[in-house]
């Protein structure tokens, strides 16, 4: 397994190790023990899978505040994805940065995003399954969201869409500037 820091503070991109032949491969994504030699000792408590038919969905910014904050260990089963995830910690030297990465089935690259960053997707390819852990169970009373195209943000999302594919939840999600962060460095778990 390969861990790499990104360029925002406690965002990993893990890579495992593929053992392929002419049947395919086998490879595993998580192993507590094995997360916890390299450094990461999250406790995951629940899995959770979204697949999107459409290319250009967008699903995201979301967060859920303490006490039910969420780590995520996010991967993709199928498909392309661009992942995003947003430092929301308003006493953070980078509140209000993002970084994002290419998930894909092929590529088989994980991203660690911690609590206290929201986090979100675009969908590549048709039919992109996203897979990911979270170290609290759902909370629909502490759930949150940003909207996906914060301009004081600036993601530059992979795809040039008018109209990408939005829940109406997303579609309503206020700006960063109008919320009221929950988190701080100290207390994002």
């Amino acid at each position: 397994m390969e861990i790499v820091p990104l360029a925002l503070p406690d965002i990993v991109l893990i890579t495992p190790r593929r053992f392929g032949d002419k049947r395919g491969f086998f490879e595993e994504t998580y192993n507590r023990n094995s997360f916890a030699a390299k450094g990461v000792e999250t406790v995951f408590v629940q899995d959770n899978r979204s697949v999107s038919s459409a290319v250009g969905t967008v699903r995201g910014l979301h967060f859920q505040a303490p006490p039910r904050a969420q780590t995520k260990l996010v991967r993709c089963g199928r498909g392309r994805l661009f992942d995003v995830a947003v430092d929301i910690r308003k006493d953070s030297p980078t509140f209000g940065r993002w970084i994002a990465e290419e998930l894909s089935s092929e590529n088989g690259r994980m991203m660690l995003v911690p609590a206290g960053f929201a986090h979100g997707f675009m969908t590549l390819e048709p039919d992109t399954e996203i897979i990911y852990k979270c170290s609290d169970i759902y909370a629909p009373e502490t759930e949150g969201a940003i909207r996906w195209d914060d301009p004081d943000i600036g993601i530059n999302w992979p795809l040039d869409m008018a109209t990408p594919q939005l829940s109406d939840k997303d579609k309503k999600a206020p700006f960063l500037r109008d919320m009221a962060t929950p988190f701080t460095i100290e207390g994002a778990q």
